[in-house]
């Protein structure tokens, strides 16, 4: 397991940190209760409003509520994987991501911020540096801590096809889908891709994680009930086409217009 240790730093030795930050609201996803505990309560002093949590799962869900101004992400997590943590934060949300890590190694950097983190820090970061880094991915985040945070992706609409992400729900047209967290999550994959093709692989990898668990057997049960859910027929589907040897695709083209 990987220990995030940033080292602090008196108060006095300081001159040139600014003494508040407008209370930004951060939310910290550390595994480490003595670590978690120690950067939340320096970054309280220069005024920030602290929260977290000890669990990727429990992360990804607080990540979804559109209240932070940023987020510290370690690697360290029991649970899952942080790189997964990453992914499914960025898939709801722009806010920014400062991954914290003793993996100083350049794949394991690039790859973060190829996922979309804003910055990529060492264990040994000093909480002064944290300070300075947090304020510079707010202002390139393009607002201030007077504004509002930035927003949440709470929907994604292709078509008359609506993913509602908070609650989990679908909607094809006015009609709700009665879909399990795992078919919504799929589904959710798939209408991300824009109409190109997802292996199964890539729905296994990037739908598991947390309490529910995908296997490659179970993509074409699940992708079967999607399509029934849907109304859509298995011997000639017309909005989940199968690729044989390959995996699956949204056929945007073929969903029915709007009434």
């Amino acid at each position: 397991m990987v220990h995030i240790g940033l080292k602090a730093m008196p108060r006095k030795s300081l001159p040139n940190v600014e003494s508040h930050t407008d209370e930004l609201n951060i939310l910290v996803i550390d595994n480490d209760k003595s670590h978690r505990e120690q950067t939340s309560k320096y970054l309280s002093e220069f005024g920030f409003r602290v929260e977290f949590t000890c669990s990727g799962c429990a992360g990804v869900q607080r990540a979804s509520q559109p209240s932070w101004h940023a987020i510290i992400l370690a690697a360290n997590l029991s649970d899952i994987l942080w790189l997964d943590v990453l992914r499914k934060i960025r898939a709801v949300s722009r806010i920014p991501v400062l991954v914290i890590s003793s993996l100083m190694d350049e794949a394991s950097c690039i790859t973060s911020l190829n996922l979309g983190a804003d910055d990529y820090l060492s264990t040994s970061t000093s909480h002064p540096e944290l300070v300075a880094r947090l304020r510079a991915v707010v202002r390139r985040a393009g607002w201030t801590s007077h504004e509002s945070p930035v927003p949440v992706m709470h929907e994604v609409v292709v078509g008359p096809l609506r993913l509602r992400l908070g609650s989990y729900t679908a909607f094809l047209g006015k009609r709700a889908l009665n879909l399990t967290r795992t078919e919504f999550e799929i589904l959710l994959i798939l209408a991300r891709a824009g109409g190109k093709v997802c292996t199964r692989e890539e729905l296994v990898e990037l739908s598991k994680g947390g309490v529910w668990q995908v296997f490659d057997r179970a993509i074409d049960m699940h992708i079967s009930a999607l399509r029934r859910a849907m109304g859509d027929g298995s011997r000639e589907p017309r909005y989940i086409r199968t690729i044989r040897g390959v995996g699956y695709a949204l056929t945007i083209a073929d969903f029915p217009q709007e009434p």
